[in-house]
């Protein structure tokens, strides 16, 4: 039995850094496309990038071969350079500081050892069409989550539940 074919575009915004941000994937398979989109009320745009891959890979019911294809070098880097030697680590970078956004990277870190995964970095907003609707996924979350602050009786940035993975697409 050969394991499904999964194309996977992933991006994460953010407005203001930290603020309100949002996170889009689009996975497409077997000629089939499925958008994913969630925010959190104060993050940063690394860890909507971050959820946005780890989003799409727990998404997945079964194990398969992905082609992920993300614009953050953060992502990417991380991925296939760096997090080989914070694990070696004990999860502290080169300079024996704690990784930020661990408890992301240990939850990305565990979604692939379900799948096959490829990462190609490609240019953001250079045209690539299934790209661009991950953007324009995760903006559209991002905008959710600062109506959401805006709306909230006190001001307060609360959680308004887009935020989990869990709850994609749902």
């Amino acid at each position: 039995m050969s394991s499904r074919h999964v194309v996977i575009h992933t991006d994460g915004a953010c407005s203001g850094n930290p603020g309100p941000g949002g996170w889009g994937a689009v996975l497409a398979w077997n000629g089939q496309e499925r958008e994913l989109k969630g925010c959190e009320p104060h993050t940063t745009n690394n860890r909507m990038e971050l959820t946005a891959a780890i989003a799409a890979l727990e998404a997945l019911k079964r194990p398969c071969v992905v082609d992920l294809h993300t614009d953050s070098e953060y992502l990417r880097r991380g991925i296939t350079e760096w997090i080989h030697v914070w694990k070696r680590n004990g999860w502290r970078t080169a300079d024996r500081k704690p990784v930020r956004n661990i408890d992301l990277w240990q939850q990305l870190d565990a979604a692939l050892k379900r799948h096959e995964v490829h990462w190609h970095w490609l240019r953001g907003h250079a045209g690539h069409a299934i790209n661009e609707r991950a953007d324009q996924l995760a903006r559209q979350a991002c905008a959710e989550a600062s109506a959401a602050i805006s709306r909230s009786p006190d001001g307060a940035r609360r959680d308004r539940g887009g935020g989990d993975p869990k709850r994609a697409g749902r």
